[in-house]
C-alpha cells in the first residue's frame, strides 16, 4: 500500500510521523512539498516585535520529517481520484492508495482588489502570515513614528483566528514601550460582531481592547483597499482610514483542490468532521488547515485530530471502516502584550471556559491572562520541533476533557 501526503507543514509532517510509526514498512509514504523549508508559523506573529530571528522558525522539512519517508520537492498541478494519480506541475505523476491532503490555507491578497500592487503587497499594507510578510512588518514598524494603525481581518475562516487579536495587543504594548501609544490610534477591525466567534471569550477579549483603548469596528466586510487614500471600504461602503495597515488576506486552499471537485467555495478540502474522510471519496483524507472542519484553524487542531487520522487510515488500509472519531479540540495562547497571555480550550460542543489547564487547580488558567500563559506560548516552539512534529507521546489527552472547567 501506498500513502501519499501532500504537504510538509506542522500537519502533513504529523502525519508522516504517525502512520510511519504507526505502519509496518511494508507499506510506503511518500510527502510531497514545493521546497525544503518548514516554518514555525506561530513565530511569525512574534518575529516583528523582536521575540524570534528567522533563523529560529526555519528548519529543513527533510530533517524534521521521519525515516523511511520518501520526500518528493514538486509542486500538485492536479489530482485525479478516479484513477488514483497526483500530477506535479513539471508532468511527472504519483500514484496512491490512500491520499492525504494537508497542504494548509494560504494568505490570498489578490482576492482583494487593492491589496496588491503590481507583484506585492499595496503601500502602507503589510502582513504577518508568510515569513517574508513578518520581516517587512518589523522593518515598517521599526520606522513607524504614529497615526493610525488599523488591523483589519478581510473575511473568514482564516489561519489562527486569535493572532490578529494578538498582534493588536502586542501593537499596544510595543507602542507604549516606544513612547508612541499617545501619538497612535489602534483599530481592530472584523467581519465578526464581536472579537471572536465565540461568546464568552469574545466577551472577555472584546473587553481587554476597550481597556487598552483600542477601536474595534465589528461586522466590516472589506470589498477594496485604496492605498492611494489610505482607506479599506467595506461592503456596505464604510471606510477605515489608516496609516499602517496590516491585513488578514482572504485565506484559501490549494488550487488543485478546486480542480480535483475536493473543496468548498475557499477550496479548503469538504469532510467529514469526525472521520477527517473526504466527502464521496473513501480513499482521502484531509488534515490541518487544508480541511473545511469548523473549528479554528490552528496547530492544535491539527495536533490532536492526528490520532484520529492515523487510526482511519489504517482502518482502510485494512479494509475495515473508520473507527476513529474527532471531536474539534482545540486550544490556543492568545498573546495579551507585557509578558501575558490567555489560553483558550474548546471543542465542536463546548465553547472557551475559565478554570485550569489540563487539571484541576492544576496546569495554566484559562481565559485568564497570566505570565505562566506568556511562557506556555513561548515553551511551545520546543514541544513544536522535538514533541509534536517527530510524534513523540506528551501526557494530554487529544479529546477535550472538561476537568479543570467552570462555567464562565
Amino acid at each position: 500500500m501506498h500513502v501519499l501526503i501532500l504537504g510538509a507543514g506542522t500537519a502533513g509532517t504529523m502525519a508522516a510521523a504517525g502512520l510511519r510509526h504507526h505502519l509496518d514498512q511494508g507499506h510506503r509514504i511518500t510527502v510531497v512539498d514545493v521546497d525544503d523549508r518548514h516554518v514555525y508559523q506561530p513565530g511569525q506573529l512574534l518575529l516583528p516585535f523582536g521575540t524570534y530571528r528567522e533563523s529560529q522558525l526555519v528548519r529543513s522539512r527533510r530533517a524534521v520529517l521521519p525515516r523511511g519517508v520518501d520526500v518528493v520537492t514538486g509542486e500538485v498541478d492536479s489530482v485525479d481520484t478516479a484513477a488514483a494519480k497526483v500530477r506535479l506541475v513539471d508532468g511527472s505523476e504519483l500514484s496512491y492508495d490512500q491520499l492525504v491532503i494537508a497542504t494548509g490555507t494560504t494568505p490570498r491578497p489578490d482576492q482583494t482588489p487593492g491589496m496588491l500592487d503590481g507583484a506585492g503587497l499595496a503601500r502602507g499594507v503589510h502582513e504577518f502570515y508568510t515569513l517574508e510578510g513578518s520581516i517587512a512588518l518589523r522593518e515598517a514598524l521599526a520606522r513607524f513614528q504614529g497615526g493610525r494603525l488599523v488591523v483589519d481581518i478581510a473575511d473568514n475562516p482564516i489561519k489562527c483566528p486569535v493572532a490578529p487579536l494578538e498582534f493588536t495587543f502586542l501593537a499596544d504594548a510595543f507602542l507604549r514601550a516606544r513612547g508612541l501609544r499617545d501619538a497612535t490610534e489602534l483599530v481592530y477591525v472584523t467581519p465578526l460582531d464581536g472579537a471572536f466567534t465565540k461568546e464568552v471569550c469574545s466577551k472577555r477579549l472584546g473587553g481587554m481592547l476597550g481597556d487598552r483603548g483600542i477601536s474595534m469596528e465589528a461586522d466590516f466586510l472589506l470589498e477594496h483597499v485604496d492605498a492611494d487614500a489610505g482607506r479599506i471600504v467595506s461592503y456596505d461602503e464604510r471606510e477605515v482610514d489608516f496609516d499602517l495597515l496590516v491585513a488578514v488576506p482572504v485565506n484559501m486552499g490549494a488550487d488543485f483542490v478546486a480542480r480535483a471537485g475536493l473543496g468548498d467555495e475557499l477550496n479548503h478540502v469538504r469532510v467529514d468532521p469526525h472521520t477527517l474522510q473526504a466527502v464521496d471519496h473513501p480513499n482521502v483524507w484531509a488534515v490541518g488547515d487544508a480541511a473545511n472542519l469548523p473549528t479554528s484553524k490552528a496547530g492544535s487542531v491539527a495536533h490532536f485530530s492526528m490520532p484520529v487520522l492515523v487510526t482511519n487510515v489504517s482502518d482502510a488500509i485494512a479494509g475495515r471502516a473508520p473507527s476513529a472519531s474527532f471531536d474539534g479540540h482545540s486550544n490556543c495562547f492568545i498573546e495579551s502584550g507585557d509578558g501575558k497571555a490567555l489560553l483558550i480550550d474548546f471543542n465542536y460542543e463546548v465553547e472557551p471556559l475559565p478554570g485550569t489547564y489540563p487539571l484541576p487547580r492544576i496546569g495554566l488558567p484559562l481565559l485568564k491572562e497570566s505570565r505562566l500563559n506568556h511562557w506556555g506560548k513561548l515553551g511551545f516552539r520546543y514541544l513544536y520541533w522535538y514533541f509534536l512534529l517527530p510524534d513523540r507521546p506528551l501526557p494530554i489527552s487529544s479529546r477535550m476533557s472538561m476537568l479543570g472547567k467552570h462555567a464562565a
